[in-house]
């Protein structure tokens, strides 16, 4: 039985981040060493990312960095609220220290709306499927917690029947929304009258910290915020209803990697290792985590699909993956310019990737897409997909 995605839905926060911005402010955070500043500076102008978005409000009010005189060339920030205590960013730009649990609470007041706003996007989005026919949620996140969840309240707020199952992926990684896309089309396939609503949100801006480790100088310089989903079904779409068919899922622990990447909870917020190994690892293992995948045998690895979505976990990432499956320019493109635009959102990205690559009109019927993320592990996870629903030859 074919299983479709047929559509995607995203949504941001309205807090804007200029990378500039964002450069400045962490570069002159004290208790920097002067090779920390120099880090944050070139881990921030090598990210390739303009802008990010963040529910840390804080980080767009203001000073543009500690101990501007009168905040000048303040960008597009706003002004700060004068009722509200700081938490995560004083008046003067120097980070505070919020525990664990206020940064939980920030995730609890502003994960639900992001989720519902990206749900509703994709219902909409799919001609005669409404929120009544929802059989099933999948719900990915692994940057805050609250019980009951996010799963509870896209039932609740959706108007959902309060017989839809429910499933959470969490703490995962950037790699989550694979099981959860892998466990919509296994529940499609079981049943066909099954709709499947997947979503994604991650607020990992709420991690953020100031530091001279350059793991965490690197993590704070890519990640921002933001939520997406997607509706799964074996209802096939119509012509002029451009989706995805989903053939098939592969998963593979590389051999090395595992201290190279992990995501801990701390006392002051969840603890990101991003180790500037990441990228030659994934280079070194990206071909043959790839090899279940090819349908032709001995067809090299960048043959198996016309268009990628690739994780952009950052651009050395994307840089090693092109060289290592000699990729086009073109075949990167969407995957650079959602990091560009948004940085990294973890488990989310990859779905504003196969958003933009839709969307953007540069994929026919039958062409494959090859989708991929990496996250602890180190995880490769990946799935083959063929676009249908446009008239042939039709881009």
């Amino acid at each position: 039985m074919a299983v479709y995605l047929r559509s995607i839905g995203t949504a941001l926060p309205g807090a804007a981040l200029p990378q500039e911005r964002a450069r400045d402010l962490f570069a002159a955070q004290p208790g920097l060493t002067r090779l920390g500043r120099r880090l944050v500076t070139a881990s921030f102008d090598a990210s390739a990312i303009d802008t990010r978005y963040t529910v840390v409000d804080e980080l767009t009010e203001g000073p543009t960095a500690p101990g501007s005189p009168d905040g000048d060339d303040p960008g597009p920030a706003s002004e700060p609220d004068p009722a509200r205590a700081p938490v995560f960013v004083g008046a003067d730009g120097v980070f505070l220290a919020p525990s664990t649990r206020i940064r939980n609470e920030r995730y609890i007041e502003r994960a639900p709306q992001l989720a519902l706003d990206a749900a509703r996007e994709a219902l909409a989005a799919v001609p005669g499927v409404a929120a009544a026919d929802v059989t099933h949620v999948v719900t990915v996140s692994c940057t805050g917690f609250f019980a009951p969840g996010p799963d509870y309240v896209l039932v609740r707020e959706l108007g959902l029947r309060p017989t839809t199952q429910r499933l959470h992926v969490g703490f995962m990684g950037c790699y989550g929304v694979f099981p959860a896309l892998r466990a919509a089309k296994a529940f499609c396939e079981a049943d066909p009258d099954a709709v499947v609503l997947v979503v994604s949100v991650e607020l990992c801006t709420l991690h953020m910290r100031s530091s001279n480790e350059s793991d965490q100088i690197v993590a704070s310089s890519v990640f921002g915020d933001g939520a997406a989903a997607a509706v799964v079904t074996s209802r096939a779409p119509g012509d002029g209803q451009p989706a995805l068919r989903l053939d098939e899922f592969t998963t593979t622990l590389t051999p090395t990697g595992e201290e190279a990447m992990a995501w801990t909870i701390g006392d002051e917020g969840f603890e990101m290792v991003l180790s500037s190994y990441v990228p030659k690892i994934i280079d070194e293992h990206i071909a043959g985590a790839l090899a279940p995948l090819a349908t032709d045998a001995g067809a090299a690895p960048g043959a198996i699909a016309e268009h990628w979505a690739v994780h952009p976990g950052g651009r050395s990432v994307l840089d090693r993956v092109q060289g290592a499956l000699g990729l086009g320019d073109s075949q990167l493109e969407p995957s650079r310019e959602t990091l560009r635009t948004v940085g990294n959102l973890s488990s989310a990205t990859v779905l504003f990737v196969l958003r933009r690559l839709l969307e953007g009109g540069v994929a026919a019927t039958g062409e494959r897409v090859c989708a991929m993320a990496f996250g602890p592990g180190l995880t490769v996870e990946a799935g083959l997909f063929t676009v249908t629903g446009r008239a042939e030859g039709v881009r």
